[in-house]
Order: structure tokens, then C-alpha cells, then sequence
């Protein structure tokens, strides 16, 4: 699964670093601010008055230098508070949404320069980062975990359906009477699961070093969606094709995820079939299931049987004649697959 980014101008305010401290300290303090991230000729072009500092950034000076009218502009790399007090003059042209003066200069100073603009509101207490066009407030940390907290909750329960959805298709297999409406429930509850845990996170990410906890809990909780839905694709590719197009599925939107035969359709199975139309496992899945079983192994008897039914099918002999497979090896695979055909009957 991949992590979505956050924007580095949200990571920067993360809690925990030096600049979400001084922005705290500000919020404590019931004072505003309005902080430039960075500077540019642009920026130059538009500033007046103030003084010039060029010192190292520190939390408590932060807190201090906002106690004046103007704004601070801090070095790009954040590690140097380079002015204070600085009167900025953005073009009253550019459009705003804003009402109050220090928001308005912010967004329009984004705007014009390129620069990413916080802002410290001293009537509601709330910190918020202008980037370009848009303005996003920043949640408070216990916000930030109460929201991963709420999404961890929501992958721990995809994810319990999630293995029913697979309990059933290994019962399939076993049977040989896998549908594509089996698979296309597996893929859907694989899909639905990414995307909470994408959310996740973002919230955990913004959380910086205080999400240390919550990160250890995701990753328990997805750390094997990938190479599952590595082995569902390989098992259940259509035959003229390289792999399965999982990754199709993230086109959908959110309503279209819920519908199950756009996910089949997502799939790639082939022209022709229906939700109802049989489809057979090569088996891939359910021998990775079997301790220490060669990966060179597995891909051997997947080329020599084609498939799950032929695998259960074979006996002994016809394993060990497969290259790369010894007389231990063959009873191996053998005690496996009756081991998983005996939990599905049982389940």
C-alpha cells in the first residue's frame, strides 16, 4: 500500500517540532501571529519596516517576536528567524476569502509569492497555513488522535472483513467453486482497507512524533495487505494477461467501491464473464500458506499443474516428479493443502 503525502508545509507544523512549539506557545499566550515560511525576492518586494535578525530559530524567541505588530519571516529550511515586525503589502487585487486583516494579508501574500504563510488567530485559538490558493486550519493533537484513533478502529473492522471474505474464497477453492463475485469481495474489502489505512495515515503523519504509537498500531494492521494482494493477483490473472489490474480499483470513488460489479469489472478478468461465472485458483496463495516451503518450489508446481484442483488432485509420485521437488517436500505440500481443505470444511 502506499502512503499518501502530506504537503511539507503541514509536516512542518507537525507536533513535536520547533516550529509547532513556538506556534503552541503562541496559542497559550491568547496573542496572534503571522509567520513567512521562507523568503523570496517577491517577498522583498512587498516588505517594509521591521528589523532585520538573521538568528537561529528557537521556540521562546518565536513566542516573543510575536508579541509585536507584523510578521516574521523564517529562513526556508526553518532554522533561522531572518525578520521580525515586517509590514507586507500584497496586492489588494488578489482575491480573498478572509475577513479578518491578518488572514487576508496571509492569503494574498501566499498567493503572490509563492511562500507559505501561518497564521496564529488570538480570538479562536487556532493556527492555519496558507499555501498557494488554499487555506487549511490545523488540527490540535488531541484532534489529530482522536481522528486516528477513529480510522484505526475502522481498518480493525475492514479487516475482520476482510478475513471472512478470504475464509470464503479458500472454502471456494477447496470446493472449486470459485465465482468471480468471490474474488471481486476480496478485492473489494482489500481496496476499502487502503483506503482507511491512506487515511490513517495522514492523520498519523500530522502528528509527527506524538504518532509514534498510532504508526506501530497501522502498520500491524496492514503490514500484510500488499503481499496478499500480490498473491490474489497472481493467483487469478487472466491467461492473456501479465498481472491483475488491482490497482484499477483505486479509479473508483467511494460510492463506486460499494458496487460490486464495477470492482469485477476493475478486475480484468476477461470479456464475457458475469459476477456468476466460474474461475479457478492457480493455487499460488494457498501453498505460500505452507511453512517453509521453497518459493522456487511453489513456482515450480504452479507451472507443472496450472492449478489448485490439479495440485489437490496430485498425488505423491506426480509431485516428485515435478523438478526441485524431493519425496519430503511432496508429503510437505500434501499435509498442507489437507491441512487447509480440513479448516475450510470445518469453518
Amino acid at each position: 500500500m502506499s502512503i499518501g503525502r502530506l504537503p511539507d508545509e503541514i509536516l512542518q507544523l507537525a507536533p513535536g517540532t520547533p516550529l509547532r512549539d513556538g506556534l503552541d506557545r503562541i496559542v497559550a499566550g491568547h496573542t496572534g501571529a503571522l509567520v513567512v515560511l521562507g523568503s523570496n525576492e517577491a517577498l522583498e518586494a512587498i516588505s517594509t519596516g521591521g528589523f532585520t535578525l538573521d538568528i537561529p530559530f528557537n521556540a521562546t524567541r518565536l513566542r516573543e517576536l510575536a508579541k509585536m505588530d507584523g510578521a516574521i519571516v523564517l529562513s526556508p529550511d526553518l532554522t533561522r528567524i531572518v525578520a521580525a515586525a515586517v509590514h507586507l503589502s500584497p496586492s489588494a487585487e488578489l482575491p480573498t476569502t478572509e475577513t479578518g486583516t491578518r488572514h487576508r494579508t496571509a492569503e494574498r501574500v501566499a498567493r503572490q509569492v509563492g511562500l507559505p504563510v501561518v497564521t496564529v488567530s488570538a480570538s479562536m485559538d487556532t493556527i492555519s497555513v496558507f499555501a498557494g490558493a488554499g487555506r487549511q486550519v490545523i488540527p490540535r493533537p488531541d484532534q489529530l488522535l482522536d481522528r486516528a484513533s477513529q480510522a484505526l478502529a475502522a481498518i480493525q473492522g475492514a479487516r475482520l472483513r476482510l478475513t471472512d471474505s478470504l475464509e470464503q474464497l479458500t472454502s471456494r477453492e477447496v470446493h472449486d467453486s470459485v465465482t468471480v463475485r468471490d474474488l471481486a469481495h476480496v478485492a473489494q474489502r482489500v481496496e476499502m482497507t487502503n483506503r482507511l489505512a491512506d487515511e490513517a495515515s495522514t492523520y498519523i503523519t500530522a502528528l509527527g512524533g506524538d504518532g509514534r504509537l498510532a504508526a506501530l498500531q497501522l502498520r500491524d494492521l496492514i503490514d500484510d495487505i500488499t503481499p496478499l494482494s500480490s498473491l490474489l493477483q497472481r493467483d487469478y490473472v487472466a491467461p492473456d494477461a501479465e498481472a491483475m489490474p488491482f490497482a484499477h480499483l483505486s479509479q473508483l470513488d467511494d460510492h463506486e467501491v460499494f458496487d460490486i460489479v464495477l470492482v469485477a469489472r476493475s478486475l480484468g478478468l476477461g470479456d464475457g464473464l458475469h459476477l456468476d461465472s466460474p474461475i479457478r485458483s492457480r493455487g499460488i496463495r494457498q501453498l505460500a500458506s505452507i511453512p517453509r516451503l521453497p518459493a522456487g518450489v511453489r513456482a515450480q508446481l504452479v507451472d507443472a499443474f496450472g492449478d489448485l484442483n490439479a495440485l489437490y488432485a496430485a498425488s505423491t509420485a506426480e509431485l516428485t516428479a515435478v523438478e526441485g521437488v524431493t519425496p519430503e517436500l511432496a508429503r510437505q505440500v500434501r499435509e498442507g493443502l489437507a491441512h487447509i481443505a480440513e479448516r475450510a470444511l470445518t469453518n
